[in-house]
C-alpha cells in the first residue's frame, strides 16, 4: 500500500457515508423528450432537437441502447424554402450508427419474426432525407453516448445553399454544476445594473478594473487569478467549447464524490469530475468546464462567472483557468484531496486561446491587464496553497455563431495575445 492510500481510503469512506445520507433523484423515465426540445430558426428553416436519456431511448426503441453506448438524438426539420434539403448525419457524430447496424447488434439472438420487427422499428424511427419544400420531417440519428452535455450540430444542405445550427444540450440525468446557479434560467442582474459596451477602450478599462482573483466564500482570502474573459453564450461560446472537447463539471453530490475518489484510487478517467468552489461577484462559480486527459489527475479546467457587462449585446463571463497536473492530500478540501495545479497558469490560458482558434467560433481575441504579475521567483498561492506565477494579463475571447477560419480571427488593438503573436494576426482598428 502506498503512503497516500490510507488517507484516500478514508476519503472513500467519507464519500460512502455521504452516499448513504443522500440518494440522487433518478431520471424520470416517463419524461417526454419532446417537451425538452430546443428550436432554432434561420430564415424559413426551423429545426428542433432533443437528446434522449437511457430510459427514454429504451422505451422508444425497446432495447437498452445506452448499454452499447448509443444515444438517440431526435431531429425535426421544417422546410419553408423552395428546394429540397438534406440532413448530414456526420455533423451530429462523424461515427454515427446507421439504424441497420444498431438493430443488428440486438437482433442476432432473436427469432426471424422478432428480428424483422426490431429492424422495422429501427428503420421507421430513423431520420429520412430529403426534406421537401413545405414539408416537416422528424426522426432519430443514433450517436455515441455522451455524459453531461452534448453539442448537437445540425447541418442542412441544398443546391447552392447550406444551413447550420449548433445547439448545446444537457444530457438528462446529469447533475450539472451550473444547475445549482440556474445561470441560464434566471436573471442574475437587474436590467439597470447591466452595462453594454460598444467601445473597445471603455470595455478594456472595465475589464482591467475587475478584482485580480477569485476568493474564498467570505472574501477574506484570495485564490486563483481571474485571468479569462469569455464573450458569448449558449448559441456561440459554449458550443465552441464543447466542440473542442470541453465538458461541464458535475455537482458535488454524493455519487460524484464517490466516483471522484474511486477514480483517483484507480487512476481512471472522469471527464466531468467536480471542481472546488471559488467565489467572485459574491457567489460561487456559475459554471465550470474541463478538458480531461486519460485519468482524473490531469485536466485543463476553468470556472466562469456571468458579469454585469455586455459587449455588443453579448454576455460577458469572467473566469479563472489553470491546468491540473496531479492530486494530493489537503486539509483545505472537504474530500481531503485536491488537484495540484501547474504553477505556470499562463500556459493554460494560452492553450485555451489556441484550442478555441480551431473551434470555428472564435472571432476576436486580446489581452488586458488587471491580474497583476507574479514571478516564478516570488509566486503567489491559491486557496489550497499551490504556488502560481503569471505575467498578469487576462485573455479575452469573443465568439460568434458564424464559422470563422484561422485566418479570419481578429485581435483587439490591445496588448498582443499569445495566439496572435504566433500567427501574426492583424488588429482591428
Amino acid at each position: 500500500m502506498t503512503r497516500t492510500s490510507m488517507p484516500l481510503l478514508a476519503a472513500f469512506g467519507l464519500a460512502c457515508a455521504l452516499a448513504a445520507c443522500s440518494t440522487p433523484v433518478p431520471p424520470d423515465a416517463a419524461t417526454d423528450y419532446l417537451t425538452r426540445a430546443t428550436q432554432r430558426t434561420d430564415g424559413a428553416m426551423r429545426v428542433s432537437a432533443s437528446v434522449l436519456s437511457a430510459e427514454e431511448s429504451a422505451a422508444v426503441y425497446g432495447v437498452p441502447l445506452a448499454d452499447r453506448s448509443i444515444q438517440p438524438v431526435w431531429i425535426e426539420v421544417r422546410n419553408g424554402e423552395s428546394q429540397d434539403y438534406f440532413l448530414l448525419s456526420p455533423g451530429l457524430d462523424p461515427d454515427f450508427f446507421p439504424a441497420s447496424e444498431a438493430a443488428e447488434a440486438y437482433s442476432a439472438k432473436l427469432d426471424p419474426a422478432a428480428r424483422r420487427d426490431l429492424e422495422s422499428r429501427f428503420s421507421q424511427l430513423a431520420f429520412r432525407n430529403p426534406i421537401h419544400p413545405g414539408q416537416t420531417v422528424s426522426g432519430f440519428v443514433l450517436t455515441h453516448l455522451a455524459e453531461g452535455a452534448k453539442l448537437v450540430q445540425i447541418d442542412l444542405v441544398a443546391n447552392g445553399r447550406a444551413r447550420s445550427f449548433s445547439q448545446l444540450m444537457v444530457v438528462p440525468g446529469f447533475h450539472a454544476d451550473y444547475k445549482m446557479s440556474n445561470v441560464f434560467w434566471r436573471e442574475v442582474y437587474p436590467p439597470e445594473a447591466i452595462t453594454n459596451f460598444t467601445d473597445d477602450d471603455t470595455f478594456r478599462a472595465a475589464l482591467e478594473a475587475l478584482p485580480c482573483c477569485a476568493t474564498n466564500e467570505d472574501g477574506s482570502r484570495q485564490g486563483d487569478p481571474l485571468n479569462l474573459v469569455v464573450v458569448g453564450g449558449l448559441d456561440d461560446a459554449f458550443p465552441a467549447l464543447v466542440r473542442r472537447g470541453w465538458r461541464p463539471t458535475e455537482a458535488k453530490w454524493s455519487g460524484a464524490i464517490l466516483r471522484m475518489v474511486t477514480s483517483a484510487l484507480a487512476g481512471d478517467r472522469y471527464p466531468n469530475a467536480p471542481v472546488s468552489d471559488l467565489y467572485a461577484f459574491g457567489r460561487r462559480q456559475d459554471l465550470a468546464l474541463q478538458k480531461a486527459r486519460d485519468n482524473i489527475h490531469q485536466r485543463n479546467h476553468l470556472r466562469l462567472w456571468l458579469s454585469p457587462m455586455r459587449y455588443h449585446d453579448k454576455p460577458v463571463w469572467v473566469g479563472q483557468i489553470s491546468r491540473d497536473i496531479g492530486s494530493r492530500l489537503t486539509i483545505h478540501s472537504p474530500t481531503l484531496t485536491t488537484h495540484k495545479i501547474d504553477p505556470d497558469v499562463d500556459e493554460a490560458r494560452a492553450a485555451l486561446a489556441e484550442d478555441m482558434a480551431y473551434s470555428q467560433g472564435l472571432v476576436k481575441l486580446g489581452r488586458v491587464g488587471g491580474v497583476g504579475a507574479a514571478t516564478q521567483a516570488a509566486p503567489r498561492g491559491n486557496l489550497t496553497t499551490d504556488p502560481y506565477y503569471t505575467d498578469g494579463y487576462r485573455q479575452v475571447l469573443v465568439f460568434d455563431r458564424s464559422p470563422t477560419s484561422l485566418a479570419e480571427i481578429e485581435s483587439f488593438a490591445w496588448e498582443t495575445s499569445e495566439l496572435s503573436m504566433k500567427q501574426g494576426a492583424g488588429t482591428r482598428p
